[in-house]
């Protein structure tokens, strides 16, 4: 079986970590700012970056309709931090004055934005993962976390009692950054349940 190829919406964040991450973990990866990139690749990733202002750009370059129709169809997606604000069904502190974070409703939960802080609250430790051997390094930038999950999410790690990653299907999020520790295991996570389609 050849490989998937994974997109990485490349508007804001770590474009070249994901894609480093992904190739690492067995995937193809290219970028994705067209429609025609979003049409060719069998997944997605939403690095982290300013949701709000991702939204805008979704909307300016006529990727939010066509995003938003993919993962309604069933296109596997993987959210960090602003990439999980994203792929929520509800946002919390979304913004305001035409700039709001705009939900691609791909999983049933609500997420409130900047939970932890602001930049200056951003931190590091280590967090128990479920499904993965031992715990991950987790980086906390501006993050959100997970006020409300729906029956059918999974919630696979937890930072100050607030879910951190969950899974639904074949979409994963985390509201933290593994595509800049080094650890793979979770971007392996994502390639792996790409395989078992």
């Amino acid at each position: 079986m050849s490989a998937a190829h994974v997109g990485v919406l490349a508007l804001q964040g770590d474009t070249r970590e994901h894609l480093a991450a992904l190739r690492e973990a067995g995937a193809e990866a290219s970028t994705v700012r067209r429609l025609r990139e979003l049409e060719s690749v069998d997944a997605l990733v939403i690095p982290g970056g300013e949701s709000t202002t991702m939204s805008h750009l979704l909307r300016e370059l006529e990727l939010l309709e066509p995003l938003r129709a993919r993962l309604a169809e069933g296109m596997p997606a993987y959210g960090s931090c602003a990439g999980m604000i994203l792929l929520a069904s509800e946002i919390l502190d979304a913004g305001a004055g035409g700039r709001e974070a705009t939900p691609l409703k791909a999983i049933d939960m609500t997420v409130r934005r900047n939970a932890f802080g602001r930049q200056i609250d951003s931190f590091e430790g280590d967090i128990e993962f479920e499904g993965l051997d031992g715990p991950v390094h987790a980086v906390f930038i501006r993050a959100p976390w997970v006020e409300r999950v729906g029956p059918g999410v999974e919630v696979l790690a937890e930072a100050a009692g607030h879910p951190v990653a969950v899974r639904q299907g074949r979409m994963l999020a985390t509201s933290f950054h593994p595509e800049v520790t080094g650890d793979r295991r979770v971007h392996a996570m994502f390639v792996d349940s790409l395989r078992a389609r």
